[in-house]
């Protein structure tokens, strides 16, 4: 399959203005990765904690060969609520939202460095059938747990990244 000559000409022009961009991923600043595998997960006790606690350590690349620089410590609360109910008031969706209170704490001197809240939802279908309720139970709170790390994850890499360059 040939390429239009209009397509190769576009990207002869557009290549070199998006070179010139001066666009710099997150994560090639330098320092940025290492101070995050640095992070020592400490998460809840329970199967959302546990999940989070994995999710954060895949998240930051969690270096288990080298000392945590810092620490994470979270707390959770989950909240489940029906939505989508049929003729006879059962409901057919729920939503979980779960909030996470977390702070970073620096073991070289014991400083908190870093706080916040973090709340992610997301939605499952109920079914009628035991193990399909509990098998879709169980794949929302994995999800729940892996949009928490992810947009705690993004906070802290702003807050570091913003520590390195000063901006």
């Amino acid at each position: 399959m040939r390429l239009p000559a209009f397509l190769i000409g576009l990207t002869l022009v557009a290549a070199p203005l998006l070179a010139g961009c001066g666009f710099t991923p997150l994560y090639a600043t330098p320092g940025l990765a290492p101070a995050l595998s640095g992070i020592e997960t400490i998460a809840p006790e329970g199967r959302l904690g546990a999940l989070l606690r994995e999710q954060m350590d895949d998240a930051v690349a969690r270096d288990r060969s080298a000392p945590a620089t810092m620490r994470l410590e979270m707390s959770l609360k989950q909240v489940r609520t029906a939505r989508g109910r049929r003729i006879d008031n059962v409901a057919t969706r729920y939503e979980l939202v779960a909030t996470a209170d977390w702070r970073l704490t620096s073991l070289a001197d014991g400083q908190v460095v870093r706080t916040g809240q973090t709340r992610a939802e997301v939605t499952v279908d109920s079914t009628d059938q035991p193990y399909a309720a509990v098998a879709a139970q169980q794949d929302a709170e994995s999800r729940l747990a892996g949009e928490l790390a992810r947009r705690i994850q993004l906070d802290i890499s702003t807050w570091l990244y913003r520590q390195k360059t000063g901006s």
